[in-house]
């Protein structure tokens, strides 16, 4: 059978391009190997936030007795997992039943690209005018000792494994920060070893610094600029060998060890060889996905260089239909807001402060601090802040460690995007008492 479009990989990027494709009237097959929603909603986003909410909530009511309550402190991590699970189940209920109402053809297998229009699944060839590499990305290793030994976020996010009694989490990067600070939340205690000198170390150096800041009040064990040299077993538990910045060996047991040290593109198996095409650690693409191979896109995690957000894939899902027919992208993907969801939440868009700095561009800094916040101060928020970056008074970038960053990133991002200066943010009227007011008083400052 020849369609129109093939997408290969049923994940945010996937199964948004196969929507739209259908919507626009092109015959549609999608291929997914395991279950559709791909990485975020099966194993990454979706679970991880539905975690994060029990505990922080948990947290929370431990908090209680600050707002005169007095709530029962215990928790049912099975009870936590179920509805962990329900959630996932109904969002992939929803993809499910989007892609059969826009009657796109899903086939359940492993897909490979045998030719530039032709796709081999479950030992049936399938041909595609245009195809579409979606396969999402998959936890990266380390070249360590013992490495089998450690568990991923995908052993923490699906089935039913009972909470360990401690940790040693490797990788302080978002997966490992947001995975810590949950499973902290929950009574377990957690040792972090991160390679950089800081947490977060893809975001600017304050936020990094602000989080180990947090973790350590929480009591979360942080050891960075450290290398992972061996992972054996120590009786019933795990131990972890590193090596310190000054060079001395140490080590630090635990229940489990999880390894966080990011993801890499799920490419194996997914072309053929002898089609050339382009992998540089990921599928090599233009602006809109254009492969080397004509007709042949990536989006996504599979591609290389690409920033592995769900609502980038989603972006460039859209945007990809949009190549194959021909029109203007529809999304500009010049600015991307990201997230952190330990608390209080990080986020962050536009250009990072240290850039501006190793560029030698001349900036200002405008920040508003959660202490002066009503809001912040009713929901008893750490200490933290919103910050403005600006080039000729025009916003070029920003960060928020407050609680809900993550929703109010959006705002910055338009600001962004539009070229705002801080005199038209500072114009828009804001409401009281919220904590997005902290974004007006910075750029009032």
């Amino acid at each position: 059978m020849r369609y129109d479009v093939a997408v290969i990989g049923g994940g945010p990027g996937g199964y948004t391009a196969a929507h739209k494709a259908a919507k626009n009237g092109l015959k549609t097959v999608l291929f997914e190997m395991d279950k559709l929603g791909g990485t975020c909603l099966n194993r990454g986003c979706i679970p991880t936030k539905a975690l994060i909410e029990a505990a922080h909530l948990y947290k929370r009511a431990k908090e209680a007795g600050l707002y005169g309550l007095h709530l029962d402190g215990s928790f049912d991590y099975e009870k936590i997992s179920e509805r962990r699970d329900e959630v996932v189940a109904k969002l992939r209920s929803g993809v499910e039943k989007m892609l059969k109402a826009d009657k796109v053809d899903v086939i359940y297998g492993r897909a490979k690209l045998i030719e530039k229009d032709k796709i081999l699944c479950n030992d049936e060839t399938y041909e595609a005018d245009h195809v579409i590499l979606a396969a999402g990305s998959v936890p990266s290793s380390i070249p360590v000792e013992g490495k089998e030994l450690a568990i991923t976020s995908n052993e923490i996010l699906e089935g039913r494994r009972p909470l360990p009694e401690s940790l040693v989490v490797i990788g302080g990067g978002v997966i490992g920060a947001e995975i810590s600070d949950a499973l902290n939340c929950l009574g377990c205690k957690i040792t972090v070893i991160e390679m950089a000198d800081r947490l977060i170390p893809t975001m600017d150096r304050d936020l990094g610094q602000r989080l180990g800041m947090f973790f350590k009040k929480k009591g979360i064990d942080v050891r960075l600029s450290c290398a992972v040299k061996k992972i054996e077993e120590d009786g019933g538990g795990k131990k972890v060998i590193y090596e310190d910045k000054a060079g001395k060996l140490n080590e630090v047991c635990a229940k489990e060890v999880l390894l966080a040290s990011g993801r890499r593109a799920n490419i194996e198996g997914l072309v053929e060889e002898t089609l050339g095409l382009k992998i540089q650690r990921g599928i090599e693409g233009d602006t809109l996905g254009l492969t080397n191979i004509e007709n042949v896109y990536v989006i996504g995690d599979a591609k290389a260089g690409n920033i592995q957000l769900a609502h980038v894939a989603e972006s460039q899902g859209k945007n990809v239909i949009d190549a194959i027919l021909k029109r203007e992208a529809s999304i500009d993907l010049s600015v991307i807001p990201s997230g952190i969801y330990t608390d209080p939440e990080i986020a962050a868009v536009g250009i990072k402060e240290d850039e501006l700095k190793e560029k030698g561009i001349p900036y200002t800094v405008k920040k508003a601090l959660t202490g002066a916040n009503g809001r912040c101060l009713i929901e008893n928020a750490e200490s933290g802040f919103v910050k403005l970056l600006c080039v000729d008074e025009v916003i070029v970038g920003g960060a928020i460690v407050a609680p809900h960053a993550t929703e109010l990133i959006g705002e910055l991002a338009a600001a962004v995007e539009k070229k705002l200066t801080l005199k038209q943010l500072a114009q828009v009227v804001h409401p009281h008492p919220t904590i997005c007011e902290m974004i007006k008083d910075a750029a009032s400052e």
